[in-house]
């Protein structure tokens, strides 16, 4: 990672922490959850190396930047205004926007809301959803005896208190457990992409053996090492707060509802990604063109899972490069 540097910036009322590298059009690489600007550590050198100048944002409740109390300020209206705060603290006037996990949801709106500031989007794992007809909490599944593991952080506290209290294994088990890896070796076991994602109630998120002694080759222990040492620092409050507003943000889009993403767009996803197997999502992918009326390629990574960028660094690297550099040429 030779070359990155980090600094604080102010934008939209809060702290961003950033790292950043190279010269030329500017590429912002939003991470998911639980990650931090760490989970680009390839990419950024790759872009930088490609003739690209390259921020990666901890997000407001990750890693050094601030990470405000009040659960209503994790609203996707606060998310894509940092992103343009960005933008506006770095004095440039637009940007290609690479998002994943969350980040990726981020982007999406981005790309919808504000196309006089971000000329493309790549998005990774997450398709673009638009706006649901009800609250998302209450078209995802349920039993009698499991939850969606997005209904069970929506309590404050116990997703807090089960994560925080080893964070480092909390970490090594949720890489592990949504890679190719982790669920192969799932199913192997007899599970389903589907129950992966459940949460049994009165259980915690952290379930199964938990991840091997010996990591997979795409993540280091130091690597490891370093996303527990951030959450340790930060908690996971923040990070949780995003799914705590997902109710409130369908309240604030009303006036999107419709509304196509017609920037020039690229979207990447492992054919292991837990994530792809969420109701309705095979229908997305299949209408996703006609969602997005830019969209220029769907590249799916045989045997990855949801950590896109960090399981196949270099295809995804080449991916947004070779989308890149095939864009209209602009500042």
């Amino acid at each position: 990672m030779t070359g990155i540097k980090q600094r604080i910036i102010e934008t939209n009322g809060i702290r961003l922490n950033i790292a950043e590298q190279g010269e030329g059009p500017l590429v912002l690489l939003v991470h998911g959850f639980p990650e931090t600007w760490y989970s680009w550590r390839h990419q950024i050198g790759d872009l930088a190396a490609a003739g690209f100048r390259v921020v990666a944002p901890d997000m407001r409740g990750y890693g050094k930047s601030d990470a405000p109390q009040a659960i209503d300020q994790y609203t996707i209206l606060h998310l894509v205004g940092d992103m343009v705060g960005i933008l506006d603290a770095l004095g440039v006037p637009t940007a290609v926007i690479v998002g994943h996990d969350w980040g990726a949801s981020v982007a999406w709106q981005a790309a919808l809301t504000r196309p006089d500031r971000f000329r493309a989007i790549a998005a990774l794992s997450v398709p673009f959803r638009p706006r649901a007809k009800a609250p998302p909490t209450s078209l995802m599944p349920r039993t009698e005896t499991a939850q969606f593991y997005q209904l069970y952080f929506q309590e404050p506290g116990p997703a807090e208190a089960e994560f925080g209290r080893d964070p480092r294994a909390t970490l090594r088990n949720m890489l592990f457990g949504a890679s190719g890896d982790g669920v192969a070796a799932a199913r192997a076991a007899g599970g389903t992409p589907t129950n992966l994602a459940m949460v049994p109630k009165g259980g915690g998120f952290l379930q199964g053996p938990g991840a091997p002694a010996t990591s997979p080759s795409w993540i280091s222990e130091s690597d490891v090492d370093h996303y527990g040492e951030e959450f340790r620092r930060s908690g996971f409050r923040g990070a949780l707060n995003y799914y705590r507003n997902l109710d409130r943000n369908w309240e604030i889009t009303g006036a999107l509802t419709g509304l196509q993403v017609t920037i020039p767009a690229l979207y990447m996803a492992g054919d292991r990604d837990f994530l792809l197997s969420s109701p309705g999502t095979d229908q997305l992918l299949a209408n996703l063109k006609t969602l997005v009326p830019g969209l220029r390629k769907v590249q799916m990574l045989p045997g990855c899972g949801h950590w896109t960028q960090q399981e196949r660094p270099g295809e995804v690297s080449a991916a947004l490069v070779e989308f890149m550099r095939a864009l209209p040429s602009r500042s």
